[in-house]
């Protein structure tokens, strides 16, 4: 399969327009949707690297003197699937010149080669949106519960990040999404605010669904421009769970399914349905970068769970990949290749960096 092909199925890709200066100038937070490589391109042929198992989206990148270059970049799989855990030593860098016929190997120790904390400019939330109607509290409120804490385990890092913050909705018959718990990047208060759930929290017994839908991508959506204004880079995944179908009828399913599918694109949406009285379809297409669904209270945090894997793994697919380079002020523009293998799996990438004013020094 050609390489070019392979790209095809890819989405939700992150892709900002910013010119290669020092991290301080010209940064511009806007989306550019127009390649599946972000801000990067297809490799020169003279390398010989093959085709992309695995596809590197440069989302961003910036040099800071001395020498120091820096790649933000998503990594994901053919078919679009996140590739999270890789480490700096299973990247390789390529640097062309304008001396040389093809590019070069920068070896990754002496170059102080490394996978940086992206905190600085990155930040991804996740919003857990809890059908509390009363199906719910006086069916499945413990197994609810209880999924819902192993999934805020199993999302939140286990040493606190200012950069991963979780914030828990709920709705039920009313024009309106209830806060339970502010965003925070504290575990602690996010499993304290799921065990203060109890029978009477509802006053309406209804379901509205669409409205849920509706409001919370509205916030995300918030989410992420209020990134854009603090110039950090932002991802949002909302997480919705229901037993039911919207009763409430105060929103049209059309403009609910609509709203998912014009949000952006930085924006992920998974559901999870219990029992035998959702509608998979209408959840399928809610949550339409993935659905679960138990049969039965029991299988309830085993759902969770599965969601919980793919939220963390498309979070931490985000890599922040930082080396010293070898060129020097007077040097002009260099192209820059970076290849990463993952078992048999590997990708590479191709982007340009200017060396103006760097120096010996950086580490």
């Amino acid at each position: 399969m050609k390489t070019y092909l392979k790209l095809l199925p890819l989405y939700y890709i992150l892709a900002f327009l910013v010119s290669c200066g020092n991290a301080d100038d010209d940064v511009n937070f806007n989306l550019n949707q127009n390649s599946d490589l972000g801000k990067g391109k297809i490799v020169d042929e003279c390398l010989n690297l093959g085709e992309n198992d695995l596809i590197l989206s440069i989302q961003e990148q910036y040099t800071t003197l001395p020498g120091k270059v820096s790649i933000f970049f998503k990594v994901s799989d053919a078919d679009g699937n996140p590739v999270a855990g890789l480490t700096a030593n299973q990247f390789m860098i390529y640097e062309q010149g304008r001396n040389d016929e093809c590019f070069n190997t920068i070896s990754t120790s002496e170059s102080f080669a490394r996978i940086s904390p992206n905190s600085q400019i990155f930040n991804n939330n996740t919003l857990l949106v809890l059908d509390l109607s009363n199906s719910v509290l006086s069916g499945s409120l413990n197994e609810l519960k209880s999924a819902s804490v192993s999934f805020i385990d199993n999302v939140m890092p286990s040493v606190t990040q200012e950069s991963f913050k979780m914030a828990i909705y709920w709705f039920d018959g009313e024009d309106e999404l209830h806060l339970l718990q502010p965003l925070t990047a504290s575990k602690d208060e996010l499993v304290l605010a799921v065990d203060g759930i109890n029978q009477d929290i509802s006053n309406d017994p209804s379901t509205d669904l669409y409205g849920a839908v509706i409001k919370s991508t509205n916030i995300a959506e918030d989410l992420l421009q209020d990134g854009r204004e603090n110039e950090t880079i932002s991802a949002a995944s909302v997480v919705i769970f229901t037993d039911g179908t919207d009763q409430a009828s105060r929103y049209r399913e059309e403009d609910a399914l609509a709203k998912v599918n014009k949000a952006d694109l930085n924006i992920s949406f998974f559901t999870i349905g219990l029992g035998s009285e959702i509608d998979t379809a209408v959840l399928s297409e809610i949550g339409k970068t993935f659905s679960v669904f138990a049969g039965n209270k029991e299988e309830l945090e085993t759902t969770f769970n599965d969601i919980s894997f793919r939220v963390s793994e498309r979070a931490n697919s985000f890599y922040l990949f930082e080396y010293c380079t070898p060129k020097r002020d007077g040097s002009g523009l260099n192209n820059l290749a970076i290849s990463v293998s993952n078992g048999d799996r590997q990708g590479a990438v191709q982007t340009e960096f200017d060396a103006t004013g760097f120096t010996g020094g950086c580490q």
